[in-house]
């Protein structure tokens, strides 16, 4: 059956562009792609691009793209998906170039977030350097990362139906916890490759599209640089260092400028589709991941120390 195999660039519109391109290369240790008529991009490996960044008021995800393997594979699932009466159209030469991509077909997903089903993105004509980090990010058959996208309401079997049914992912695992009394946080996670998850999805707080956009370094010291440098910077973040028990991954969350966040991260898991065991798990975290305010309460509550006995 035809599938998307990976998550392939994101695209933002953010109202400030300067302090994005500052965030993206000096903080996350990305490396600036192209200047646009209307923004950058940002490279996290080989390729042209993983993030697009595009000036505007939303501060928001405005388009992900998802590739395909090959041609034909692209056609048989923009086939399926209009089979299933979602409408979906082809993109122009225009669109195409400024993705760098080969095809490119656009449609939506049911909570109206733009989706853009391609083939052949494109590499870049230079090497992937990057001045801030040990190592490199981890993309290759993983593709660009994961997003955590909200439902806004959205039932769950109607998301599914699209994500699973149309465009070939599958469940990796769910999360259901009560994080306060009365209020539970429930998350589904998809994979559409070996990545544990590529999305994901709860009717979480934030009124934004999407609640964080994750990228994985393939070098744990690299986590912890950029936690330093997010700190010295004074950026805000929404979560200190921890871990996931579904992905394992070892990761902190900070704010980017326009409010949703960024999990920085190393070492997620690898699912094998033949013994991976769908489960439902209770915690969202296996330890760490507190609120920065919470830290910083802790921390400021502290005895000072005893400085005559150290």
């Amino acid at each position: 059956m035809p599938q998307v195999k990976e998550l392939g660039y994101v695209v933002y519109e953010v109202s400030g562009l300067a302090d994005w391109e500052h965030f993206g290369v000096e903080l996350l240790g990305m490396q600036l792609g192209d200047k646009t008529e209307d923004g950058f991009t940002l490279r996290t490996d080989e390729k042209a691009h993983r993030w697009i960044v595009t000036g505007g008021p939303a501060d928001d995800l405005v388009a992900t793209g998802y590739e395909v393997s090959d041609a034909a594979e692209l056609d048989a699932l923009v086939e399926k998906v209009r089979a299933a009466g979602v409408e979906v159209t082809e993109g122009d030469g225009a669109l195409a170039a400024a993705r760098k991509v080969e095809r490119i077909f656009v449609t939506a997903d049911p909570m109206g977030n733009r989706i853009e089903l391609v083939t052949g993105l494109a590499d870049a004509d230079t090497p992937f350097e990057s001045a801030k980090l040990l190592g490199g990010f981890v993309t290759g058959a993983g593709g660009a990362g994961h997003q955590v996208l909200l439902a806004h309401g959205v039932s769950r079997e109607t998301y599914l139906g699209f994500y699973i049914d149309l465009l070939g992912f599958k469940v990796s695992d769910t999360i259901v916890e009560e994080v306060s009394p009365g209020v539970v946080a429930d998350l589904i996670f998809l994979h559409c490759n070996g990545r544990h998850h590529t999305v994901a999805f709860g009717d979480l707080p934030p009124q934004k599209r999407v609640h964080h956009f994750m990228v994985e370094v393939t070098d744990i010291r690299d986590v912890g640089t950029a936690y330093d440098r997010c700190m010295d910077a004074k950026q805000p973040f929404e979560m200190t260092l921890g871990m996931h028990p579904n992905d394992h991954m070892f990761s902190f969350y900070v704010f980017t400028p326009s409010g949703f966040s960024v999990e920085y991260g190393w070492g997620g898991l690898i699912i094998d589709d033949e013994t991976w065991e769908v489960r439902t798990l209770d915690k969202l975290h296996s330890w760490g991941h507190r609120p920065s305010e919470v830290v910083a309460e802790l921390l400021a509550a502290a005895p000072a120390p005893n400085k005559e006995t150290h």
